[in-house]
């Protein structure tokens, strides 16, 4: 008696056009991503040509060779007649409660120094309260409606590009952070999008090469990020945590930023007009967040 499984229906090639678009993204042979996924060069090949399906398992063994990311698994499982494996629930579903409980408690734990979380397309989805409190001493917050894009911020004549020390040098280090920290280190449509529109604000180049490593001052292996504020500068360079092992697509996708002082002088002026350093135990008055604050 017949089966009443019917395998998948690839679609027009499309899983074969995914696929080589992963592989060379990734610069990878189809001999390459057969030695590490142990699944035989002709079927690969039989794969991009849309003369096979692979199963579900071999697929997503060929995904995680090309390490290709959660949202983009899901769109090849659905190209090959699959449904998709990872879930696209929102990072404020219930299911991602307790990765959200944690990105709480690190905003609060960095006081007075501001912290943001933010989403693949650097849309701020939380914040501490040093952020807010730091970021409105430049440009007025209520003119921009949550959810806020911290880049659209930094490029945005009338939001914190005036006040920051050697913009265009930024705005240049910034594109290159937009590219390389992109999901899967490929723009996707949304990103394209956001960098056209950075790219459409006055004084910026769509010519600008990659920004030049200058020396960023004696001892200093970071590139700050500096504010001019009541006649000085302050120096700032961020460190950035993600989920590790995510299994989730807005768990892969977030972020969270924190901003350090790169010098001792931005330290001490930062909590001289910012505020104190609050003890790491216990739960102070500030440690609440607010979705949409930049």
């Amino acid at each position: 008696m017949p089966s009443s499984v019917q395998p998948p229906i690839a679609t027009g090639g499309e899983l074969g056009t995914l696929l080589r678009r992963w592989r060379g993204l990734r610069g990878r042979s189809q001999l390459d991503v057969s030695t590490d996924t142990g699944v035989s060069q002709r079927h690969i090949s039989f794969i991009e040509s849309g003369r096979s399906v692979p199963s579900r398992p071999t697929l997503l063994a060929l995904a995680r060779a090309l390490d290709v990311p959660l949202r983009e698994r899901n769109a090849l499982l659905l190209a090959a007649g699959y449904a998709p494996a990872y879930s696209e629930a929102p990072w404020n579903a219930e299911e991602m409660r307790s990765v959200t409980r944690a990105l709480v408690r690190m905003l609060r734990q960095h006081e007075p120094f501001p912290a943001l979380v933010l989403d693949r397309q650097w849309n701020v989805l939380m914040t501490n309260a040093a952020a807010p409190r730091f970021f409105g001493r430049f440009f007025d917050l209520g003119r921009y409606p949550a959810p806020r894009n911290l880049m659209r911020l930094v490029f945005d004549p009338q939001a914190l590009r005036p006040a920051i020390a050697d913009w265009e040098r930024t705005a240049q280090v910034l594109l290159q952070r937009v590219h390389r920290e992109s999901a899967g280190r490929a723009l996707d449509d949304a990103t394209r999008a956001l960098v056209e529109s950075l790219l459409a604000f006055p004084g910026v180049s769509g010519e600008w090469p990659p920004a030049p490593a200058r020396d960023a001052g004696p001892s200093l292996p970071v590139i700050p990020l500096g504010f001019v504020f009541e006649g000085s500068v302050l120096n700032y360079f961020s460190m950035v945590a993600t989920v590790g092992t995510p299994q989730a697509v807005a768990a892969e996708e977030l972020r969270l930023e924190c901003m350090f002082p790169a010098d001792e002088a931005t330290e001490e002026l930062h909590l001289r007009h910012f505020g104190e350093l609050r003890p790491l135990r216990g739960r102070g008055r500030r440690g609440t967040t607010a979705r949409g604050n930049p």
